[in-house]
């Protein structure tokens, strides 16, 4: 499978998410843990998976003089886009609760890109996924803010968490995009590297 192809490569994960680390883990994969921090900031005239596209790769450059011949380097950025705007991760609570509010009973979307750099090739891949949320009320959304402070989730919320399980009406597209990685264009992408 694909871990056998990718033996004579080393997989390097830049991302500090216990949910990517785990979906790598899901996958089979051998891979390694390597955090550089970066200002995640964008050009204003970027849009929708525009801006994830960019940021993914953004997230690559300040590894580019330490890969080797061997290495795949994985980055990527999630965005709720919501009302032609990106919601990143909230800034406190009142800009969760907003967040949340301005996402109650409308249908957004979820758009990670992924990245994956080596030495001599550069290749970015984006997944949308549309949810659905019912009508949420200030209730529901302080109590969800109060117990799982979703502060380090773009569009402060996390699908897989209480939120998700009574707020959630539809889904369209990955589940696992929604999660914070399109496992599936993952496992794909790494397989076309290797033939």
């Amino acid at each position: 499978m694909l871990s056998e192809k990718l033996k004579n490569y080393t997989l390097i994960l830049a991302s500090g998410s216990p949910r990517r680390q785990q979906f790598f883990k899901d996958l089979g994969l051998d891979f390694e843990v390597r955090l550089k921090p970066i200002d995640e900031e964008y050009p204003n005239r970027l849009t929708h998976f525009e801006i994830s596209d960019y940021l993914s790769q953004l997230k690559s450059l300040p590894f580019k003089n330490d890969l080797k011949v061997n290495d795949i380097l994985i980055t990527s950025d999630t965005i709720v886009w919501n009302d032609n705007k990106a919601l990143g991760k909230p800034l406190n609570k009142k800009d969760a609760f907003n967040m949340l509010s301005s996402m109650s009973n409308k249908t957004h979307e979820v758009i990670t890109s992924v990245c994956f750099t080596t030495t001599s090739s550069q290749k970015t891949v984006n997944a949308v996924t549309k949810v659905t949320f019912k009508a949420l009320t200030e209730k529901e959304i302080n109590y969800y803010l109060d117990h799982y402070k979703p502060f380090d989730k773009a569009g402060a919320y996390g699908i897989q968490e209480w939120i998700g399980h009574i707020g959630i009406t539809r889904i369209e597209g990955s589940y696992f995009n929604v999660v914070g990685l399109p496992t599936h264009l993952v496992y794909k992408t790494l397989n076309s590297f290797v033939k």
